[in-house]
């Protein structure tokens, strides 16, 4: 029998690859212009093809916005999705009224369960100057105990979830924002109640890491079990364990192994997704990830019979003109509001991202 690679390296795509438990991760990077007063862009949007534009042209897509780019309400039914903000603005809206603005560093953790309609919009609230857009969108399994858990979200502020920075034996830092997980002795903010991540046994990690130059970070063993990608998605090179890999990479690494990373002569960005994977059978179909094909077929007759608790809003892509300060309205009508937050490890001004 041939070993196993250590390291399997292959260049990202649109999404990116995962694995179990993980289903999808999107790396978003947009360069959106100035904002008009109805926070669309301030540029004829002609030639593209509008409602399913994901083309980049002049730097930015629309994705299935009509006039603000986004995506306007559409169902998910068992799994989970964690976006991660970098840098922009997004507009939260659901099926059980629940609303939200978040942005620079801001993370939201929605548990779709047994099944709610959402949209995600991206406001360009700047009128005099542009407005660029970077985040993560993240597709978390769930097991099928929790498959049909009660719909939830859950914000997790730029400014609670924990940034540690360490130095190497030469002085270089490295800085890890911690998402999801534990890092030195230190636990992210609690995702979602019935989230796979809740459970420790579960060894799920979420982590953003950024390397000065020539900077060392060790990634210490967990399991034999867990799965372990690593997305580097900013800089020239990095090296694991002695192995070069390039830019827009996505190495695929052994759990129960300790991993000695070296970043190149750039500074360096990357995220890091792992955890014990659900030992069950997936079935998936577009927005509905079950267990069986009959359960995808159940999905879709329940979406169109019940529309998931249907859509209390005016259109399907509403957005909420509020300026920069953020909030979260939840299902049991408690809002959480923020004032405007940039934070300093992913502020533009400080070279990220290019």
């Amino acid at each position: 029998m041939a070993e196993k690679e250590a390291i399997h390296i292959e260049k990202l795509g649109f999404p990116f690859e995962t694995e179990n438990p993980f289903l999808v991760c999107a790396h978003h990077k947009d360069r959106y212009p100035k904002g008009e007063r109805d926070l669309g862009p301030a540029v004829s949007l002609s030639g593209r093809n509008l409602g399913n534009d994901f083309i980049i042209k002049n730097g930015f897509r629309m994705y299935h916005g009509q006039r603000v780019p986004g995506f306007p309400n559409h169902p998910h039914r068992g799994f989970e999705t964690i976006t991660v903000t970098l840098q922009g603005y997004v507009d939260h809206t659901d099926s059980f009224g629940a609303a939200g603005r978040y942005c620079n560093g801001d993370v939201q953790w929605m548990t779709a369960g047994s099944g709610c309609q959402h949209a995600e919009m991206f406001p360009l609230i700047h009128q005099d100057r542009e407005n660029p857009l970077e985040l993560f969108q993240i597709w978390l399994n769930l097991p099928a105990k929790d498959k049909f858990a009660l719909p939830h979200y859950r914000m997790l502020w730029a400014e609670d979830i924990p940034v540690l920075t360490s130095a190497d034996a030469n002085g270089r830092t490295s800085t890890v924002r911690l998402i999801a997980g534990e890092w030195e002795g230190r636990r992210a903010p609690f995702p979602s109640p019935a989230s796979w991540a809740n459970d420790p046994q579960n060894h799920v990690r979420i982590l953003l890491i950024r390397m000065e130059p020539g900077a060392e970070i060790q990634i210490p063993a967990v399991t034999p079990t867990i799965s372990r990608n690593l997305y580097f998605y900013e800089g020239d090179t990095i090296r694991i364990s002695g192995k070069e890999i390039l830019s827009y990479t996505r190495a695929v690494l052994d759990g129960d192994q300790d991993l000695l990373i070296k970043a190149g002569n750039t500074r360096c960005s990357l995220l890091l997704l792992e955890g014990e994977p659900i030992n069950e059978p997936i079935a998936k179909y577009g927005p509905f990830v079950m267990n069986t094909s009959e359960e995808i077929q159940d999905a879709y007759r329940d979406y169109r019979q019940t529309e998931f608790g249907g859509w209390p809003w005016d259109v399907p892509d509403p957005i909420h003109d509020i300026g920069e300060n953020r909030f979260a309205k939840y299902i049991d009508g408690h809002v959480e509001e923020r004032r405007s937050y940039h934070d300093p490890e992913l502020d533009e001004d400080q070279g990220f991202p290019t």
